[in-house]
């Protein structure tokens, strides 16, 4: 049986967490298993994969390329970001930065990430994404330090209205397309439903029932016309 281990260092094992739920059940339904570790310096998940495990294979490309391109990419420019915003329109910000090129990140992550035997993910940030954050740091700097709620509100405007995707939100839970949880968020700390819709890059929000206010407040905020209520 073949075995894949995805590690980090201690301080980021929330990381291998995210990834330990995104992947057990796959796992499971496809004959294989996962086992957490967690040491003083690291935190890992080895997985068994069955005889063919080549949609593991590439499931595992895809969720550490999540990782870092929502995580790590959160982490690095969130503390480069000068801008005149509260903590919770920065968070905002940075998600929709993220969401803006998310899935050219993504893609060029997963070039790097091979897949099998041992991935380090603070390894694979450190050696094989240079370019990228080259290319993060770009987009940081085209940020003013003036940058006010305002303009927030344009630059979501202008995403919102170049995308077609279309994501539902039941409660404070948020489904794509295929009525898959999204659960991203949880990347940049915690589960949040309007970090959630931003990161989804929607363009229209299909609300299942009633939504809480302060959820409505923000889709009538950044969504307007866009935001179906039902």
């Amino acid at each position: 049986m073949e075995e894949i281990t995805i590690s980090d260092e201690i301080a980021k094992s929330g990381y291998i967490s995210y990834l330990y739920n995104a992947l057990a059940g796959r796992l499971a339904g496809a004959g294989g298993g996962a086992e957490l570790f967690f040491g003083e310096e690291r935190a890992a998940m080895r997985i068994h994969l069955a005889a063919d495990g080549a949609r593991v294979r590439e499931l595992v490309r895809e969720k550490a390329a999540e990782v870092l391109g929502v995580g790590y990419k959160y982490e690095y420019i969130k503390g480069r970001l000068a801008v005149a915003l509260s903590r919770r329109e920065k968070k905002l910000l940075c998600a929709a930065l993220i969401a803006a090129d998310y899935e050219g990140d993504a893609a060029y992550i997963r070039r790097k990430i091979d897949g099998t035997g041992e991935i380090c993910l603070d390894g694979v940030w450190a050696f094989r994404l240079p370019p990228l954050k080259e290319k993060w740091q770009r987009i940081v700097e085209y940020v003013p330090e003036g940058f006010s709620s305002a303009d927030l509100k344009k630059f979501c405007d202008f995403l919102v209205g170049e995308s077609r995707n279309k994501i539902y939100v039941k409660g404070r839970a948020v489904f794509g397309e295929n009525f898959k949880p999204l659960r991203r968020s949880r990347l940049m700390g915690e589960e949040d439903t309007e970090t959630e819709i931003m990161l989804s890059d929607a363009g229209y929000v299909y609300c299942l029932g009633e939504v809480e206010d302060s959820v409505g407040d923000f889709l009538q905020k950044f969504y307007a016309e866009r935001a179906i209520f039902s």
